[in-house]
């Protein structure tokens, strides 16, 4: 089988002390790579230069005749999905009122985007959305859609780009990552179903469990380099295969500023209530009638399908979402809309979300991202005094990331962003940390890590945990409520409390 991409002794700079080397990798037509690595080892940066994204490095990089990456190389990522959210994230009506007429770039759009028209395939694009289940909101703008939706979407337009004529290759980054527990078995069979001889892949993996079968290749990196490479079954006995996949986090036992004893509040007071609460867009109704009260000592876990409203949910709550206010929603003690400023609110509130992972752009080193949650800003604007940089760096230090201190954000893997994002929310210690799928993007060293400090905030200060998740069983110990979204017939979603 011809080669469709040749890397001869390429490196390339990352920062000022680091630097990718590959000495020599081959992907032939028809083959499905795995690359395979902790957060950090270099994986995302390696893909990004095989799609002709960074023309900066020294060595070789070549491509099979005809192969045309700008054209030919279809990526699925995080990243992609920041890519396009950014594109299409223009000032329009839509925050404002239901009946929103620019939606954007529709599903549709996206998917058929991947092919020139002259090529279109009815039949595909048809079974891909149906496979995928795109149906109900193939032309809803994806600025609209929760983080799995686009996700579905990308896939689908990665593969329906598919023509034999042509080599073509996919970049899939975690595929499977934030698509919920229903979907993803179906998502991951329709990949494997599409990928044909003709067409091969690239994985970007951090957990064992989460390589695809379809794979026939596998790449381990660490540091920034190829360790080890060749065909998947061997490769998986080898040393540094083996030595991955058992690294176990040295876990902390206490936290920055830990409190001796939690202090004891005279006001009862619950946390948040909510009465027969709504919410709805372009005149959908999502879900509606939500009754809930969160106790000082409820610790929750909210579960539900991609698109059901958890995210709109979690916006209701700290204060980013409009429509909140006219409803009988009460935080604190205050009914929200009876004179707090949103400053007031977010104080209160610590955030890691994709909305919020989407805000932070190129400019920014890590130290001042996680300085910037004593301001509650996208960035720093105000000046740091010693105090707070000591306690950013503390944080830092806990989550195992304080050698990236010094590194510009845009700069760090996607999944070291995301540990970066929950020490920008600890350290002003807020009443409610709401954690949005906290470990998208984390190999399992650091989910481990993560779910262990998690557990240590819940036993050492105040702050309680509205936590989200799309994986079965991957939760703190700590939780002891669950809020799960069920479909009503009419299609929009009741909210079922459960305690645990």
């Amino acid at each position: 089988m011809a080669s469709l991409i040749t890397v001869n002794k390429v490196s390339r700079r990352v920062g000022r002390r680091r630097s990718l080397r590959v000495e020599k990798l081959e992907i032939r037509r028809g083959e499905h790579w795995c690359f395979f690595g902790p957060n950090g080892s270099g994986k995302s940066l390696l893909a990004n230069l095989l799609a002709k994204r960074h023309s900066d490095f020294a060595g070789s990089v070549t491509y099979l005749g005809g192969f045309e990456p700008s054209r030919d190389v279809h990526v699925v990522s995080f990243e992609e999905q920041q890519r396009l959210w950014a594109r299409d994230n223009r000032l329009d009506m839509s925050e404002y009122a239901d009946d929103v007429k620019d939606r954007g770039t529709t599903v549709l759009d996206l998917i058929k985007g991947s092919r020139p028209q002259k090529h279109e395939d009815s039949a595909l694009l048809n079974k891909l959305i149906e496979q995928l289940l795109l149906g109900d909101y193939i032309r809803k703008g994806i600025r609209f859609l929760s983080s799995g939706q686009v996700r579905r979407a990308l896939i689908a337009r990665a593969l329906y780009a598919f023509q034999p004529s042509m080599g073509q290759l996919l970049i899939l980054d975690d595929p499977l990552e934030s698509i919920d527990i229903n979907a993803r078995l179906r998502v991951r069979d329709t990949i494997s179903e599409f990928l044909r001889d003709g067409f091969s892949s690239i994985q970007l993996c951090r957990r064992d469990s989460d390589i695809l079968p379809v794979a026939t290749h596998l790449a381990v990196m660490e540091s920034l380099h190829v360790v080890q490479q060749g065909v998947i079954d061997e490769v998986k006995k080898s040393q540094s295969y083996v030595r991955l996949l058992s690294r176990e986090p040295n876990l902390v036992g206490e936290i920055p500023g830990k409190e001796s004893d939690k202090d004891i509040i005279e006001d009862q007071e619950p946390l948040i209530e909510m009465a027969n609460i709504s919410a709805s867009y372009g005149g959908v109704t999502i879900f509606k009638g939500f009754d809930w009260s969160m106790r000082r000592e409820d610790y929750v876990l909210i579960e539900g399908p991609n698109g059901c409203g958890k995210s709109t949910l979690l916006s209701l709550i700290n204060g980013e979402n409009h429509k909140a206010y006219g409803q009988n929603i009460t935080l604190f003690g205050r009914r929200k809309g009876s004179g707090e400023t949103i400053w007031e609110l977010k104080e209160k509130f610590g955030v890691v979300s994709n909305e919020l992972h989407n805000k932070y752009i190129k400019g920014w080193k890590v130290l001042e991202v996680v300085v910037s949650g004593f301001f509650d800003s996208v960035g720093l604007y105000d000046e740091s005094g010693t105090t707070e940089k000591e306690m950013a760096t503390e944080w830092l230090s806990i989550l195992g990331i304080d050698s990236l201190a010094s590194n510009y954000y845009h700069e760090v893997s996607f999944g070291e962003q995301r540990l970066i994002l929950l020490a920008r929310a600890m350290v002003k210690r807020p009443r409610i940390l709401i954690l949005d799928e906290p470990c998208v993007g984390l190999d399992d060293y650091y989910r481990q890590s993560i779910l262990n400090v998690l557990d240590l905030i819940a036993e050492q200060t105040r702050t309680n945990l509205i936590y989200v998740s799309h994986v079965k069983d991957e939760k703190p110990r700590c939780i002891n409520v669950h809020l799960s979204f069920e479909c009503n017939n009419d299609g929009s979603f009741r909210i079922i409390n459960h305690s645990i």
